[in-house]
């Protein structure tokens, strides 16, 4: 029994849901976001709720009500909401600005490296903090660690671009 699955998601004010088969559209303040769900899955909306329901209890059902419920949440968040996940800059010289959209990283290579933001993607930076934010939040993840991907953050000194809340396990290095 999924737990997730069951549990009706309540439908804000501003937002509203289209179902066309098995694509469903979220159309709320910040913006509109679709996507394609199981067609097995039987979604239907009723006093300002949405449901998810499975067609019987095999295992793939199962695992696929739950996931179809959660994209949902997730896209009645985004639109409602939005989505941010910020990165941080440690080392020295490393640094980061805005040129237009774009978001250009110098971070210890003979060049700097430039990020086109995706889709409805939008960058701010803050000192040493880089902040990504959207309506997808697989987009916006993705992104983020794309950028993260530029510079890891490395054991010993700890320089690179990490996620505000993540801890980097440091290395003691060579005893002389």
């Amino acid at each position: 029994m999924s737990r997730i699955g069951h549990v009706p998601i309540d439908i804000p004010e501003k937002v509203q849901i289209d179902i066309d088969g098995n694509v469903v559209k979220v159309k709320g303040p910040k913006g509109e976001l679709q996507e394609k769900v199981s067609p097995r899955m039987d979604i239907t909306i009723e006093d300002n709720q949405l449901k998810v329901n499975r067609p019987t209890d095999s295992k793939q059902d199962r695992s696929m009500h739950g996931l179809t419920r959660s994209l949902i949440v997730n896209m009645v968040e985004g639109v409602t909401e939005g989505f941010q996940k910020v990165l941080e800059l440690n080392g020295v010289g490393y640094r980061a600005t805005l040129k237009g959209k774009n978001l250009e990283l110098q971070v210890g290579y003979s060049h700097p490296v430039l990020i086109e933001p995706e889709g409805d993607i939008q960058f701010s930076v803050d000192k040493n903090k880089i902040i990504v934010k959207g309506i997808n939040k697989q987009l916006v993840g993705q992104v983020a660690a794309n950028i993260r991907e530029v510079r890891k953050p490395e054991p010993y000194k700890g320089k690179g671009i990490k996620y505000v809340d993540e801890h980097i396990r440091r290395k003691e290095g060579k005893t002389g």
